[in-house]
């Protein structure tokens, strides 16, 4: 089965999605292990459900903004952040896979700095996740975040972006982070407008003098 599914993946079109059911954890880990550093594909994992996602241009390109914003953030509120990326993030007891579009943990990083590989079941998940969905979803993607434990995310559909915090089992959306609780979501995706129509560092600057005007 994963030389059959490595064959299709290899002939899916950018930006295109190929959806399983049935696929067994261990076929999943396989499955991410023969992969290995093909970086623009996503592969979500849910109790047996699939979903295999190319990342187009356009998506790539959105979700490299993240990173700048958040290490704005973090520099001017004198926050020590690690970015992992599109890091898999999976744990077998809850059946649930992942890679995030970007994924930081902030803060105390002596839980996370000098580790080679992550596993959820002893290691802590990131304190945030960024979701760039600008197609029509096919899975509940926030759904297998929070099986994974991950206190906060963010969504973004190319236009406006949404926050969650992880209430429980279940992520409730909220009117700003807590983790910079003085920022909500209209300013991150505003900023985001300007990285896209303009550049990375005309974005960085106006981000970096809102957080200035409105930081504690």
């Amino acid at each position: 089965m994963t030389l059959d599914l490595l064959e299709a993946v290899d002939h899916l079109p950018i930006g295109s999605k190929l959806l399983l059911s049935d696929v067994s954890w261990d076929e999943y880990e396989e499955l991410i292990e023969e992969i290995g550093e093909k970086r623009n594909l996503r592969i979500s994992y849910d109790s047996g459900s699939l979903e295999i996602m190319t990342a187009s241009l356009e998506h790539a390109g959105c979700a490299s903004l993240f990173t700048f914003l958040i290490a704005v953030l973090t520099e001017e509120l004198d926050l020590e952040f690690l970015s992992i990326g599109s890091t898999t993030l999976k744990l077998k007891r809850a059946l649930k896979g992942k890679e995030p579009d970007d994924s930081f943990y902030i803060g105390d990083l002596t839980r996370i700095l000098g580790k080679k590989r992550l596993n959820l079941e002893f290691d802590s998940p990131p304190d945030l996740v960024v979701e760039v969905d600008l197609a029509n979803p096919t899975f509940d993607k926030l759904a297998i975040y929070a099986g994974l434990g991950v206190p906060e995310a963010w969504r973004f559909d190319g236009q406006q972006i949404e926050f969650y915090r992880l209430a429980g089992k279940r992520y409730q959306r909220v009117s700003a982070s807590a983790l910079f609780p003085f920022l909500p979501p209209s300013v991150v995706a505003d900023h985001l407008r300007i990285g896209d129509i303009q550049s990375i560092n005309a974005m960085s600057r106006a981000f970096r003098d809102w957080v200035r005007a409105h930081k504690p």
